[in-house]
């Protein structure tokens, strides 16, 4: 449900309303607003009536909630979300890019890529230290030794940290090192993990699951807002169809159906959704124009020796020709590069 207050409405009318709420043991989230004061209630099993609040000095209309996320919802915040990450924000008019290797493999290896997708106009640096991989053989990642490089590269090229969280047993290690979270779409239903994530206040990128439904993934970015945590963003990365022409099929359906249903912002990975070299780069440019706030792209400089996906990584120098289509491309949708200038808010 949402309550709409008044326009001249008390603080202590407000504080009635948040106090009833609370007595119903239910949860209230006060959302300001350009006219108006809002006040949306989760934790609620059922359908509440409205003439238990519209009564109520200082309440213009009790308002029933159809979808069944809340929070993360427009009926419950009509303007955008921009997730402020270092200088940047993720959400705004311009458009972010974050790149790096699937994994980070040795300190040469990490500052060298680092620098080169900071020179082409990279704003973040992705690079996994705990990788969650299929097989039990496969490289795992460097762990805490990875988070360290990762911290070495954002020293010497100031570039944000976007690496992913694999349980909660190393949740506090990569918190400390991380500017930006990743749930990797095998945890995305990880609802124990997510309503600690939820409890920090860094940003979180939540991938979507391999099959999941954009209800579903939007209910479990619902489990990350209801903790507290407001800086959230979404990255699609393909689903699992019946297409054997590529590794997932790239859903850009869910770019404008997410920007319609939901205030969060939401990047593409086309690097993990196609599993091949040479179709990340039409991929990227296609989610660009499709909307999408931002991309992320793996990037290695001698993939045939890099320790995971490898085949799917672009070279440096493609990186660099591939940030000049983004640019025009987003040119020519009157939008641009995301610059340090364009500071979000959450």
């Amino acid at each position: 449900m949402l309550i709409l207050m008044q326009t001249d409405h008390t603080k202590k009318q407000l504080k009635d309303v948040l106090a009833k709420v609370k007595a119903l043991k239910l949860k209230p989230h006060v959302i300001p607003g350009k006219l108006n004061v809002a006040v949306g209630i989760t934790g609620n099993s059922g359908a509440l009536d409205p003439h238990l609040f519209d009564a109520m000095p200082g309440v213009r209309e009790a308002v029933r909630v159809s979808k069944s996320y809340k929070l993360a919802g427009r009926d419950f915040q009509h303007h955008d979300t921009i997730v402020p990450v270092g200088p940047f924000g993720i959400g705004g008019p311009g458009l972010i890019v974050i790149a790096g290797p699937c994994a980070v493999e040795t300190e040469e290896q990490m500052l060298r890529i680092a620098r080169r997708v900071k020179a082409a106009g990279a704003q973040m640096l992705r690079g996994g230290a705990f990788k969650p991989r299929t097989s039990p053989y496969a490289f795992q990642g460097l762990g805490k030794k990875g988070l360290q490089l990762l911290a070495l590269a954002k020293k010497e090229t100031g570039l944000p940290i976007v690496t992913e969280i694999l349980d909660q047993r190393t949740l506090a290690d990569v918190a400390e090192f991380a500017d930006v979270l990743q749930v990797g779409a095998r945890n995305m239903q990880n609802f124990a993990l997510l309503k600690e994530l939820g409890q920090l206040k860094k940003p979180v990128m939540l991938k979507r699951g391999l099959s999941a439904t954009l209800d579903e993934w939007l209910m479990s970015a619902e489990y990350l807002l209801s903790e507290g945590n407001k800086n959230i963003f979404l990255c699609e990365r393909g689903i699992r169809a019946f297409s054997d022409h590529a590794r997932n099929t790239l859903d850009l359906n869910v770019v404008p159906a997410v920007k319609e249903l939901s205030h969060l912002p939401i990047i593409v990975d086309p690097s993990h959704a196609t599993g091949v070299r040479a179709r990340v780069a039409p991929m990227a440019r296609a989610a660009v124009a499709a909307g999408a706030h931002g991309v992320m792209i793996e990037v290695h400089d001698r993939p045939d020796q890099a320790l995971c996906d490898g085949p799917q990584a672009l070279h440096p120098d493609d990186f660099a020709t591939l940030m000049i289509d983004l640019a025009a491309i987003a040119g020519a949708l009157g939008r641009g590069m995301a610059t340090p200038a364009l500071k979000g808010r959450g």
